[in-house]
């Protein structure tokens, strides 16, 4: 009669336990680099500071909070080459590179920042420069951690760097995706899952106090299952 209560009683705390580990699934706060295909963005296989982009083409950045490379929020806004250098004429001897920056949302920002508007810059720069070398060109300050990982743009944000968020604090899909707010244009002649080097702001991505005393129940009743079972034998 014990064995089988136990049993019954495991049987509805399993999900129980599952939802709560799913509660503590873990994302990243980081820029992600994404590259534009005709209308398309799709997610940039390499760093921007390997990445050599040909003159007309255009790249992108997006601050959000996501899992891995699948998850992540892409830029906003349909501007082309076209309407971003409308107003950088090309130079012999240089190339110019698109780029849209997005600073995210509200739901997205460390606590206590809020989000710049995004904008879109057209970079002139030698025919060699990375895309790293380009956005320096148009969106300083830029911060870098000890492994390169590009980690502020324009200032923002000011402190932290692809920290872990905890599944409780991560927005919810709906907000990734709020319209962007009109960004202005810039111009200018002249960087799957991230690291961090700055736990500033990041969350406990940790167990629940809930996971813990599950698991602490489970425990308990299994001992006290074979307890029974051992002393009927």
């Amino acid at each position: 009669m014990i064995r089988r209560t136990v049993v019954l009683f495991l049987a509805a705390l399993l999900p129980l336990l599952a939802g709560a580990g799913q509660a503590q699934a873990t994302g990243y706060r980081y820029w992600s680099f994404w590259e534009r295909d005709g209308g398309a963005w799709t997610y940039a296989t390499q760093g921007p500071s390997l990445a050599r982009p040909s003159d007309g083409d255009v790249q992108g950045f997006r601050f959000s909070v996501s899992e891995d490379s699948a998850d992540a929020a892409k830029p906003r806004g349909t501007a082309d080459f076209a309407a971003i250098c409308a107003g950088t004429p090309p130079r012999d001897g240089e190339k110019r590179v698109a780029l849209v920056i997005d600073f995210g949302t509200p739901a997205d920002a460390p606590a206590g920042e809020t989000p710049p508007a995004g904008r879109t810059a057209c970079a002139r720069v030698s025919p060699d420069a990375t895309t790293a070398d380009a956005l320096a060109a148009v969106a300083k300050p830029l911060r870098y951690d000890t492994s390169a990982l590009l980690c502020a743009i324009a200032g923002y944000p000011e402190r932290g760097c692809g920290e872990q968020v905890s599944g409780e604090n991560a927005p919810a899909p709906g907000e990734k995706d709020t319209p962007n707010p009109s960004g202005s244009s810039d111009s200018s002649d002249s960087s799957d899952s991230p690291g961090s080097s700055d736990s500033s702001g990041s969350s406990d991505g940790g167990p629940s106090l809930g996971l813990v005393a599950g698991i602490a129940v489970v425990v308990l009743l299994g001992a006290a299952a074979t307890w029974q079972v051992r002393r009927r034998g």
